[in-house]
Formats: C-alpha cells, structure tokens, sequence
C-alpha cells in the first residue's frame, strides 16, 4: 500500500531531492567545525553556515543577515526571546492558538514575578488584532502572537499586531512555525521585532534546524552562554551578532539542507504555495460536505488558512480514526491536542483533541481525494 504523508505541520516530507544531496555532499567534502580553525575544511563550513543565513535574511527579507540566528528549531527560538526580554515585573500578551512552546516558558516565568494574559481567539482560531491591543498593559513589554495556527491553520493579521503595537512601544514576537515557507512575510516591510521559526517544515529542510530573527536596535539576553570560537581569550559572552546567540558547535550539515530547502520555495513560489493549498483544502471540504458526522474545524477558507484541517467523526474518537486511516489506507495523520491544549480549548475540541490533516508541496490532488474518500468510508462502516 502506498502511503500517503499528511502530517507536515509536524515535519515536511518528503525532502526535495536537493536538500539530501547538499547534506551528503557537506558530510563528504566538508565536515569541518565552522569558525574554530583555520584549516580549509572549518573555512568551507563557515561558507556554508553564511550561505544560508544570506538566503534566510533575504526569504524573509531582513537586511541585515547577521540579525538572523540560526537555532535548533522554532521552540529555542521562542524561548530565547520570552527569557531573554522578560523580567520580574514584567507583562505579557498572547493568544489562546499559542503552542506549548510558548506557553510553558510564559507559565515558567510567572513563577518568577512574569505576568502575562491570554486573548482568546474565535470558535475558527482567528485573533481580533484589536481585542489583542487591548490587553496591553503600561507594564507589557511583549506581545506574542502565532502566525497559522498549528491546529487549524487560521492565519492571523500579524501586520495589524505589529501596527498597533509600535504605537504603543511594545515588541512584538511572532511564532512563524507554520507559516514560514508558506504564507509570504516580510520583516522590515512589517516591522516585526522578533521572528522565530523552524526549518523542517515549510522551508523543507531537515530537522534540528531553526532561526530567529532580532530586529534592528534590539537585544536579547542569551538563552545559551559559551563557545562561539571568537573573543576566545574573554570568558564573557560576545556582544555582536550572531555570535551573542549562537554558542556551540552549530548543525552544520543540517543548516547546509535548509540552505537548498530554502531554495527550492523560492524558486518555486509562494504564490504556487499557497495556490497549491487552497486548491487541496477546497478537495477535502467538497468531498466532506455531505457527511454529517464530519465535523470541520478552522476558518475552512481558501487563503484564510495553512494546509492543515483538523476534524472528527462524530461517535470515533481522534486515536480510533487516525488508527484506521493509517493501518487501512495508509494515511499517515496526527491525532490528539498537537501540543497546543489551550487552543483546543478554544474550538471545543478539548480534552480528545482532532485528527489533523497537514498537507505540503508534494502532497498530489489525487492524495486529498483519496484521504477525503477514506474518511467518507470510516463514516458508512457498519452500515
């Protein structure tokens, strides 16, 4: 049986072609530690590591690469600046779509003197930019606000965020997990303060890999302290960028990958992404439509959501259908509360969560309509 892959909102899979071979030819020909040796083999990685934050600052247009900071992944990214900007006495705002990566260093600090306040966001995972001003306080130092919600894909007006948040001089951090490689984002066009990201998703590079960006004027303190193969001669942390945030042997071969992930959307478009995205989601929905015990969750709207589609079967639970779909059809799905309880609060789908369709470029129509057939199925068993 031929396997149908619907979980990239987890991970993107597969790999374009180029990614594999560009890691391959790193661990081959290179292999060096970057800016630790003089040698040609630690120079050729410092290439590589430079290569792509050029190609990252340029994707999402930054201009200034050194401000982009490679990471392990979305969740180090978060946490940097949440830690790195908030202090006792301090207070927050985010929304009730936010992942556990942003939720547990905000509920870590309030045991440090941190306060912060949950917006909530609609029944589709939609956030009111206005409602989210509302709740600054004099005191608010961050708002943190996801981009496309990993439950149901709703794509938030971070640009309306950013806005109002300027005016009232407060940063602003924006978790672009979902978004980054899907949905078009320009920092200095949108004044964004903070962007963090993965790169294994839609940037199709390979897991381990991440990045921050820190905006012009602005610095964290770092979530990690220690080798950055400058100053060597101080024991105290490097002031510069990137150097500030990235101490220890980075990975490499993996940011080498994300180099040629990065690339390849590029060149392919985020138009065609998007394009691409809204024409699977419209397959699943005409086909669902008819089925009563079918239940959709999100703003279900070509261009107002990721390629993710959560929902249930009425009288099955979220494990017993994604057991069905991946042991009878193939179809490998995510099931439960996707580390984002809270949200699943906020579209009633709490404590069992859904079964989360998340499809990416490779993902054929073919692939939708069969999946979407599949769950027509799972619904008539018995019948």
């Amino acid at each position: 049986m031929r396997g149908r892959y619907f979980d990239n909102a987890a991970t993107s899979w597969p790999k374009p072609s180029a990614v594999q071979r560009e890691m391959g030819r790193y661990l081959r020909r290179i292999g060096g530690n970057p800016g630790r040796s003089g040698h040609f083999r630690s120079v050729e990685a410092g290439k590589t590591i430079l290569r792509t934050r050029t190609a990252i600052a340029e994707f999402f247009g930054a201009c200034d690469p050194e401000r982009m900071v490679f990471t392990k992944n979305a969740t180090e990214a978060l946490n940097t600046v949440i830690k790195g900007i908030l202090k006792a006495g301090d207070h927050a705002v985010c929304t009730s779509m936010e992942h556990n990566s942003v939720m547990r260093p905000l509920s870590e600090l309030r045991e440090k003197g941190v306060s912060f306040d949950v917006v909530e966001a609609n029944a589709a995972g939609i956030i009111d930019p206005a409602a989210l001003l509302c709740a600054l306080r004099p005191d608010t130092k961050l708002i943190v606000v996801t981009h496309a919600s990993n439950v149901t894909g709703a794509i938030n007006d971070i640009e309306k965020v950013v806005r109002g948040a300027r005016e009232r001089g407060v940063c602003v951090l924006v978790d672009a997990a979902q978004s980054a490689g899907v949905v078009p984002i320009d920092v200095e066009k949108t004044g964004i303060d903070f962007l963090a990201f993965s790169g294994h998703k839609g940037l199709l590079g390979p897991q381990g890999t991440g990045a921050l960006y820190i905006g012009n004027g602005l610095l964290l303190s770092p979530l990690i302290t220690g080798g950055t193969g400058s100053l060597s001669d101080r024991e105290i942390q490097p002031e510069f960028f990137p150097d500030r945030y990235e101490s220890g042997t980075p990975n490499t071969v993996g940011i080498a990958g994300l180099y040629r992930g990065v690339c390849h959307i590029r060149d392919l478009g985020l138009d065609k992404v998007l394009e691409h995205d809204g024409r699977l989601l419209e397959i699943l929905l005409n086909e669902l439509s008819t089925e009563k015990r079918v239940k959709c969750y999100g703003p279900l709207k070509r261009g107002k959501q990721t390629g993710v589609l959560s929902l249930n079967i009425e009288g099955l639970s979220p494990s017993e259908v994604g057991g069905i779909l991946d042991a009878e059809y193939g179809i490998q799905s995510r099931i439960g509360l996707h580390c984002a309880p809270r949200a699943h609060r906020t579209i009633g789908t709490f404590p069992d969560g859904t079964v989360r369709l998340s499809w990416g470029v490779f993902t054929k129509e073919r692939d939708a309509l069969f999946t979407a057939r599949a769950i027509r199925r799972i619904c008539h068993r018995g019948e």
